[in-house]
């Protein structure tokens, strides 16, 4: 099988426990491109926290943000998908939030609204290359177009957050987890598979010709979808069962090794 696209996550996945890009798996992404592959880098951050990627690599690639929200193309920065909540959607989440007392993230025109200024905001506002901004009107914020809203707490405690937050959340809202402390939320019809599908339809590639790597809960849809599902070494048991392909883990430049194996 000649495989034409290859969609991969970040954290956990490209980027090593430290955050950072190897530059070996740089050099065989650009191997790839050049030899026909589309690349895409398919995140639950928002844009600004792929742009940098993006730029390290030093390729045009299209990205798909906000766990298959929005998809983007390269550096035109041309929207191609854009799906937001339901008003009503993106309200309940936020009050649930609130009941609950977690840290709440808002994220409504690619900009970045927090319940409070505390330091899981501000770190989460690093990883995200966005400057938290305080809830000053949570309607206005609501009636501009909510994107994703994402809890951000302990790890036992978002367990039991999401185990909970079915039996009171309307079966239009997809929720799951990107990393064990964050719960993120977004429209039922939003998923990295989704994505995935409208990205290989726009340039003409069947299914069977994608490649999908991740390690988390939000990367299962697209390892189920993909013609070639791939789980990072570091995935979690459920997630690795599940998939075509095991790789090395993200320390160990897996994603490189699939390149190498499946496309070069």
């Amino acid at each position: 099988m000649t495989y034409k696209l290859m969609a991969v996550d970040v954290d956990g996945t490209l980027l090593d426990d430290e955050k950072k890009l190897d530059a070996k798996t740089i050099e065989t992404i650009k191997l790839a491109v050049k030899q026909g592959l589309i690349f895409t880098i398919c995140t639950g951050r928002p844009i600004q926290g792929v742009v940098p990627l993006v730029e390290k690599i030093g390729l045009d690639l299209p990205f798909i943000t906000y766990n298959g929200a929005m998809i983007i193309k390269g550096k035109s920065r041309e929207i191609l998908y854009d799906l937001k909540m339901t008003d009503e959607d993106a309200r309940a989440v936020i009050e649930l939030g609130t009941k609950y007392g977690t840290t709440i993230s808002i994220w409504a025109n690619n900009k970045l609204y927090v319940n409070r200024l505390n330091q899981k905001a501000y770190d989460y506002g690093a990883l995200s290359n966005t400057k938290p901004l305080p809830i000053n009107d949570l309607d206005a914020i609501i009636k501009s177009g909510v994107t994703k809203v994402l809890w951000y707490d302990q790890v036992e405690t978002i367990n039991k957050f999401q185990k909970e937050a079915g039996n009171y959340l309307s079966k239009t809202i997809n929720f799951h987890t990107s990393q064990p402390y964050f719960l993120e939320f977004v429209d039922h019809k939003a998923s990295k598979a989704k994505a995935l599908a409208r990205l290989g339809e726009y340039y003409g590639i069947k299914q069977e010709e994608i490649i999908a790597v991740g390690d988390g809960y939000n990367d299962l849809s697209m390892i189920e979808y993909a013609g070639l599902g791939v789980a990072m070494a570091n995935a979690e048991e459920a997630i690795r069962e599940k998939a075509d392909y095991i790789t090395l883990t993200n320390n160990e430049n897996g994603v490189a090794h699939v390149i190498e194996k499946f496309i070069l």
